[in-house]
This record gives C-alpha cells, sequence and structure tokens, in this order.
C-alpha cells in the first residue's frame, strides 16, 4: 500500500514540475512536500527505513523545486512577499516535523533526517533573508 503512495507521490513531483506558473509550481511543491512527509512518518512508524528514506529525498527535492521556482519568477520578495511568505512557513512548520522525526527515529537513520532538514533549513533561512533584506542597488 505504501509502495503504491510512493509511486504516486514520484509521479507528483513530475507533474509539479510540468506547472508552468511558477508560482503555483511553488506552492504545489509545498504541497508535494507535506505528502511526503506524512508517507515518511508513516513508513517511519511501520518500520521501513527505506521508504521513509525515499520520502524524506522526496521532501527535499519538493523544498528545493518551490525555492527554484520562486527564485526564477523574478519577483521581489520585499514588494511580492506573498508565495515567499507561505514558503516561508510552511518551510517552518516542516523543520519543526523533522525535528520531531529525528528525535524519534534510531541513530542509523537520523543522518539522513538531519541531512533533509539541514537543506530545508537553509532554504528557509533564504526565504526569510529575501523578505527582509533589502535589494542592493
Amino acid at each position: 500500500m505504501i509502495l503504491a503512495v510512493l509511486l504516486l507521490l514520484v509521479g507528483d513531483l513530475e507533474a509539479v514540475k510540468s506547472e508552468t506558473n511558477l508560482e503555483r509550481r511553488s506552492e504545489r511543491a509545498l504541497q508535494n512536500a507535506t505528502n511526503a512527509m506524512d508517507l515518511a512518518r508513516d513508513a517511519h512508524r511501520a518500520g521501513d527505513s527505506t521508504k521513509a528514506g525515499a520520502a524524506l529525498n522526496e521532501v527535499k527535492e519538493s523544498v528545493e523545486l518551490c525555492y527554484e521556482s520562486l527564485v526564477d519568477a523574478g519577483k521581489d520578495p520585499r514588494k511580492h512577499p506573498k508565495y515567499f511568505k507561505a514558503a516561508e512557513l510552511k518551510t517552518r512548520d516542516l523543520l519543526r516535523r523533522l525535528t520531531d522525526m529525528s528525535r524519534a527515529v534510531s541513530m542509523e537513520d537520523r543522518e539522513l533526517v538531519e541531512k533533509v532538514r539541514t537543506s530545508v533549513t537553509e532554504i528557509h533561512d533564504n526565504l526569510i533573508n529575501g523578505i527582509l533584506s533589502k535589494k542592493k542597488k
């Protein structure tokens, strides 16, 4: 059952990448990251670290796609903060969930969770800096 959901999830990321509206793509990528985080949690609870690891990689790829889409849109985050702020809030929630998962997994699995958490933290920080910092002339 979980494998079927995982296969659908991977297909969802490809569908997200095909979205032409970059801001909409960022929203869909974040939704995909949330779904992948749910799948990682469920796989971990079921004791399947392979599926949990694949889902965590999906979280990382989805958050990266979200950020790339926002940057590629070319809008100033200070003047048009709507999508940037939504991404910041969602990545903050994902960071909280990743921290909780890091505490719950075994030492062998913790490295992957921390790798994903580090990547999401960097993107979260970039989003905040974009919203709060003045653009250099």
